[in-house]
């Protein structure tokens, strides 16, 4: 009979080892920089936005790792994919106003 090789077991401290987290976090520095290029009079709304929805997908990621019950946890990481498709739709503002290029 074949030996079969055991899934790799990656082990992680916090939150901020994942890698899904070090994604989000790296785009949501992304996301501050568009809304940082974006006109004054975006100033209060899309850049307020952007920032605020890129906020979210970070911050969720990190309160949901901290819930003890892991349906707590799936329903904060259910609110950052919402964020993330949030931010979408505001690159698609940005791209439809020609604030930014794809």
């Amino acid at each position: 009979m074949a030996k079969m090789d055991q899934a790799e077991t990656v082990e992680y401290g916090t939150f901020e080892d994942l890698e899904v987290y070090q994604a989000a976090r790296c785009f949501r520095r992304s996301m501050y920089k568009v809304a940082k290029a974006l006109p004054e009079y975006e100033k209060y709304n899309l850049a307020n936005q952007i920032r605020r929805a890129a906020l979210s997908l970070t911050n969720c990621m990190a309160e949901g790792h901290g819930r003890f019950h892991y349906q707590e946890n799936i329903q904060f990481l259910r609110q950052s994919r919402g964020s993330l498709q949030e931010l979408i739709d505001d690159i698609n503002v940005c791209m439809d106003e020609d604030y930014s290029d794809k």
